[in-house]
């Protein structure tokens, strides 16, 4: 029997760890909801280990949020098969930017994934997201991705499209209005 995988997956917070603070009547990142959304899944072959980098909303990171993001991914790619990044999707394509402006095409796959509807939604997209991102990255070749939405979109070039809600290439969106 070979080797489990060794995957990273970090943890920065974002829409999809939000959950409900019925005292505030607001949805914020106070704890994480990953360890439920992993529990419900059968990972054979692949050992995750989770890194807790931060829980922040990604419109309130910073420069210094970004970097620590690309550094803890490059670091993990040291000693890792593949690394997922949970992420907000409002600066996602930013850290998928920057990890790809640090390491070009690193010497295994970084997927970063996120939600558009908090995991505690009864409507979200968190579970197929993160179930993308743990396929994607134990079968793309190297380099820096997004998994999101039935899609896997390599970096550069990757952005947000805010009417779709979801993301897109450049190459996509300058083709469709050409």
């Amino acid at each position: 029997m070979a080797d489990p995988l060794r995957i990273a997956l970090i943890s920065t917070g974002g829409t999809i760890e939000k959950t409900y603070d019925e005292l505030q009547g607001v949805l914020d990142n106070r704890a994480s909801v990953l360890d439920v959304l992993l529990g419900s899944m059968q990972l054979h072959g692949v050992e995750l280990v989770r890194v807790p980098l931060m829980s922040k909303d990604s419109l309130e990171m910073t420069a210094s949020d970004h970097d620590l993001i690309a550094n803890t991914a490059q670091s993990m790619a040291e000693t890792h098969d593949g690394v997922i990044i949970v992420h907000g999707t409002d600066t996602l394509a930013i850290t998928g930017e920057r990890i790809h402006e640090r390491l070009g095409t690193p010497r295994i796959p970084i997927v970063l994934t996120g939600a558009m509807r908090p995991y505690a939604l009864r409507k979200t997209d968190a579970v197929q997201n993160l179930t993308e991102a743990l396929l994607a990255v134990q079968l793309v070749a190297p380099g820096v991705y997004v998994a999101m939405h039935n899609r896997v979109l390599q970096f550069p070039g990757v952005v947000k499209d805010r009417k779709r809600g979801t993301f897109v290439h450049l190459n996509d969106v300058q083709q469709n209005n050409g």
